[in-house]
């Protein structure tokens, strides 16, 4: 049998190869996170008719080159683009994420870890962070439970980001208030029996808010000096929650000379002592509340802390801009309810966000990355997922996405296949070409073979 069909056979099989590898890129041209693959063609086997030799110089011959028929050609290669970065695609989805740099997601099945560019996750009916296609967990590190505003980076696990400690937040109580405005003496409302009326809405250990209403008083304008008394605790039904026979807390506090100590009225004996420190009073609650109405038992009062500093003793034209609010000059403090978790977000260093209904913002996890030495030596595995091989080497490269390779993470968007389909459609061409080329040399050779056959005629 002629050489150069066995030639012609091995060009159609390679050509083949190269039209299954370009089908297989085309059909993944929407495959979110698809990394595209070439081929590379070797030559297969050579026959040595007569090998080289070299000059003589007792003869004076040259040398001679081999003489040697190639069999064929081969499949050398099948390369994997991994290293090119395919296009974005905006989603909207919180929970689709694409990844940039040379880092991997890290998914599990619940034996194995595998890597994966395509960031189309989703999360179960568990509160699991999980890839929408096979269900696989991503994973990635927890918060430090010693301090669960950092993330404690130790042994990755499955990210149960909606686990159900993580869809509220305590309440917290308020431990201080901030006072501020004008006092001004010629105020009608001052100089009223009932003084001039103020509420302070404010919240106790368990979440449940109260107002406490204020009234001040005159003392001594000329001086600025009045008193703020604590007339009643309301609760959120509009219940008075104070006891009737307990006396209401009175304090001075001088408006016409900030910066120096408040002062302290004792009901006891009707003077005004110094309590020094800053410009603040103190409402001492007692531990915890009974209401006088059912009997029934409260949440715990902290005591609140109320800052006047930012007040002042003013001519208004008769007006008075004074109000009392909850927390301090930085809205700290200022106690809160119990939080329903109302959305999710993740930044680009791949940590996890719980926001929700009171104001509070909680940090439910990171998503960890892998690098390698060579990410080209992945082994596919289909359903967009790679595993380590030989050549890649081992995932030690475990950290998150910005110290891992300087890449990032951005929500909403997902990478899309990196297949060029000019190039693409080039080849299938170029590749065609070669088919009916290698099959000619098979026609071809048949003829030669039919005329050896016809010479018996």
């Amino acid at each position: 049998m002629m050489r150069s069909m066995y030639s012609g056979v091995s060009g159609l099989r390679t050509h083949q190869t190269k039209m299954d590898v370009i089908g297989n890129n085309i059909a993944n041209v929407n495959t979110v996170g698809y990394k595209s693959q070439n081929i590379t063609f070797q030559e297969l086997l050579y026959q040595t008719t007569s090998p080289a030799s070299g000059p003589d110089a007792a003869t004076g011959r040259a040398g001679i080159n081999a003489r040697q028929i190639g069999l064929g050609v081969t499949t050398g290669a099948i390369n994997t683009q991994i290293e090119t970065a395919g296009a974005s695609q905006t989603t909207g989805n919180p929970f689709d994420i694409r990844i940039t740099g040379d880092s991997f997601f890290i998914v599990n099945d619940g034996v194995s870890n595998y890597f994966t560019k395509a960031g189309a996750f989703y999360v179960d009916a568990g509160g699991n962070l999980a890839m929408t296609t096979n269900g696989y967990n991503v994973m990635g590190w927890a918060p430090d439970p010693n301090d669960p505003t950092i993330i404690k980076q130790d042994t990755v696990q499955p990210l149960r980001i909606l686990a159900p400690q993580n869809l509220t937040v305590p309440p917290t109580p308020t431990t201080k208030a901030t006072a501020s405005g004008i006092i001004d003496k010629n105020n009608a409302s001052l100089n009223s029996t009932s003084g001039a009326i103020y509420n302070l809405n404010f919240y106790d250990n368990l979440g449940y808010s109260y107002t406490a209403k204020f009234s001040i008083h005159v003392v001594d304008k000329d001086l600025g000096q009045y008193t703020i008394r604590l007339d009643d605790i309301l609760d959120s039904n509009g219940d008075s929650i104070r006891p009737n026979d307990q006396t209401a807390i009175t304090e001075l506090v001088n408006f016409g000379q900030n910066g120096e100590a408040p002062l302290l009225y004792n009901p006891d004996n009707g003077e005004f002592i110094s309590v020094g420190g800053a410009d603040t009073i103190m409402l001492a609650f007692n531990d915890q509340y009974t209401n006088p109405n059912n009997g029934a038992t409260l949440g715990n009062f902290e005591d609140v802390e109320i800052d006047f500093t930012t007040t002042n003793n003013y001519e208004n034209g008769g007006t008075s801009t004074f109000g009392i609010d909850s927390g301090d000059l930085q809205n700290k403090e200022a106690g809160k309810m119990m939080g329903n978790m109302i959305g999710v977000s993740i930044s680009n260093n791949g940590e996890i966000y719980g926001t929700y209904d009171n104001g509070d913002k909680k940090l439910l996890g990171q998503i960890a990355v892998a690098t390698f030495n060579n990410a080209s030596g992945l082994q596919k595995e289909g359903e967009n997922l790679y595993s380590e091989t030989m050549n890649s080497g081992r995932f030690d490269g475990i950290g998150e996405v910005v110290t891992a390779d300087g890449g990032s993470m951005t929500t909403g968007v997902l990478e899309m296949s990196n297949v060029d389909l000019s190039l693409e459609f080039t080849e299938m061409i170029t590749t065609q070409r070669g088919f009916q080329a290698n099959s000619r040399i098979i026609t071809t050779s048949d003829s030669i073979l039919e005329e050896l056959v016809n010479l018996k005629r």
